[in-house]
C-alpha cells in the first residue's frame, strides 16, 4: 500500500490496482498558477521492477525484460480503459472487456489449498512479473465483493486519476470535488452563461 492509497483511504484489498492504474499521471491542469507535470512511474523495465519491489510484489525471480515490460503496460492500459467506463457499462462493453481479458492472459492464476484458510488464488507465473498477478487477484476478489464498482476514473478530461468512491450512494464523478468537480462545474456554468447571451 502506498502513501497515496493510504491518504485517500483506498481499501488494502484494492490498493495495488489503484496504485498500478495511477502509475500513469496524465493530469494537465494549472492549480494556483502551477502547471501539473505529467509523469509515468513505469518509464522502463527497471522502474517497473522497483515499483513492484516497493510494494512487496517483486521477488528475486530475475529481471524484467522488455517483453515483460510491454505486457505490464498493456495490462495498465486495459485496466485504465476498464476503470474509465461507468460501472454498469463495464459489464456490457465487449471491447473493453476483451482488451482487459487479453491483457490479463499473461498473468495466470492457480487455486491453492491452505490450511485453515480454504483456497486462495496465487500467481502461476514464477518469473519477475509474477507479482503483477496481484492485480488480477484483486480484480477478481473485488468483483466478487462488489467493491470494484467503487474504483473509478475521474470524469475530468484534465485529470483522469483513478479514485475510490467512498460516498454512500457511490455516485461520485470526480477524484476531488473541490478541485476537479469545482473546475468542471465552473466551466459548465460559464458555457451556459455564454450561450444565454
Amino acid at each position: 500500500m502506498s502513501k497515496e492509497s493510504r491518504k485517500f483511504k483506498v481499501p488494502d484489498a484494492l490498493a495495488n490496482v489503484y496504485d498500478f492504474a495511477n502509475t500513469l499521471d496524465v493530469r494537465h491542469f494549472t492549480h494556483f498558477g502551477v502547471e501539473h507535470p505529467q509523469s509515468d512511474a513505469l518509464g522502463g523495465p527497471k522502474q517497473l521492477a522497483d515499483w513492484m519491489r516497493e510494494r512487496g510484489l517483486g521477488g528475486d525471480s530475475g529481471r524484467v525484460t522488455p517483453v515483460m515490460f510491454e505486457a505490464a503496460l498493456r495490462l495498465r492500459g486495459a485496466l485504465r480503459a476498464y476503470l474509465q467506463c461507468e460501472p454498469a457499462e463495464r459489464r456490457r462493453n465487449r471491447d473493453v472487456l476483451g482488451a482487459l481479458d487479453d491483457a490479463l492472459a499473461p498473468f495466470p492464476l492457480r487455486v491453492e489449498a491452505r490450511a485453515g484458510r480454504g483456497t486462495i488464488l496465487s500467481a502461476a507465473r514464477e518469473d519477475a512479473l509474477a507479482g503483477l498477478s496481484a492485480i488480477a487477484i484483486e480484480l477478481h476478489d473485488a468483483t466478487l465483493l462488489g467493491t470494484l464498482d467503487r474504483l473509478k476514473m475521474c470524469a475530468s478530461e484534465e485529470c483522469r486519476r483513478v479514485f475510490f468512491d467512498r460516498s454512500k450512494p457511490a455516485k461520485r464523478r470526480w477524484c476531488m470535488s473541490t478541485l476537479c468537480g469545482n473546475r468542471m462545474k465552473t466551466r459548465a456554468y460559464r458555457e451556459r452563461q455564454r450561450e444565454a447571451r
